[in-house]
């Protein structure tokens, strides 16, 4: 049975210097109106477990259903409240040198109302902090640095805005042609045909899909993992010749190889086998 928590977090001046520490966390089963006309003094996340209430920020006002969150900037003017006689909340505050550029460089949106399926972690997290915030300490310093990071991947990875699906709906569907590029990788004829009629989408469906997931093409992904398989090659048997890997890993000529090597790792071939083997 769920029971109300909450947790504020020792701050001091070596916390402030991480690039994210942890201020709070907390369950409430009841949660009542609040109104912050200067807004929090931290990132603030707050969403809803259980019942429906009414968030409103840069006068704009949305429903907080269940499984559905939302990511403040701090000293961002807001007020919520209950809109159903329960309405049971979890938050999250945290702060840090880097929140800023770490929260922009995930791309994660803010200020607006992002879900997630019910079978994701995210849907009873209140529960697992509810165990695992027994004692304040276990937070202090680079551990609450890393909770706050570890729970940013999640809303990163499973949440999503209204219409758009989660990172990790896009990469479970994109699942068989990593497994085809995984088995096929030294083939020089794959390409964008057979990755789309493995998943049986157009070639500029799949790239659209691709883009989403990795923000590159996946013709890109298929020559990054190529020249990834050929760092391995390279270290993993010294009397292979720069031809023969070139062409164990799908490139037709290995003066093209070799140019793609370059551009991807900043060296040649030869060079990243001399720095990197033993």
């Amino acid at each position: 049975m769920n029971t109300s928590y909450s947790r504020h977090f020792v701050t001091t001046e070596w916390d402030r210097g991480l690039p994210l520490h942890l201020t709070s966390v907390g369950y409430s089963e009841h949660q009542a109106a609040i109104n912050r006309e200067n807004g929090f003094h931290s990132f603030h996340w707050l969403h809803t477990v259980e019942g429906c209430g009414e968030f409103t920020v840069n006068g704009a006002a949305m429903k907080l259903n269940p499984n559905q969150g939302i990511l403040l900037k701090p000293n961002v003017p807001h007020s919520y409240f209950p809109e159903t006689a329960i309405w049971s909340t979890w938050y999250m505050t945290f702060d840090g040198a880097l929140a800023n550029p770490i929260t922009a460089s995930l791309d994660i949106p803010q200020m607006t109302p992002l879900g997630w399926d019910t079978d994701c972690p995210l849907a009873n997290i209140h529960e697992q902090y509810s165990e695992k915030c027994g004692y304040s300490f276990d937070f202090a310093g680079i551990n609450g640095s890393l909770e706050v990071y570890a729970f940013l991947s999640q809303i990163k990875q499973y949440g999503r805005s209204s219409g758009q699906t989660s990172l990790s709906k896009g990469h479970e569907r994109l699942t068989p042609i990593y497994l085809l590029i995984e088995e096929e990788f030294g083939d020089p004829n794959l390409g964008l045909g057979q990755l789309a009629d493995r998943l049986q989408v157009s070639s500029q469906y799949l790239n659209t899909l691709f883009r989403k997931s990795w923000g590159i093409s996946p013709y890109q992904y298929l020559v990054q993992f190529r020249i990834q398989k050929s760092k391995e090659l390279l270290l993993a048997n010294r009397g292979r010749t720069v031809k023969e890997i070139a062409t164990a890993v799908g490139f037709q000529d290995d003066s093209h190889f070799v140019h793609t090597f370059r551009k991807l790792a900043g060296m040649t071939p030869v060079q990243f086998r001399l720095q990197y083997g033993e």
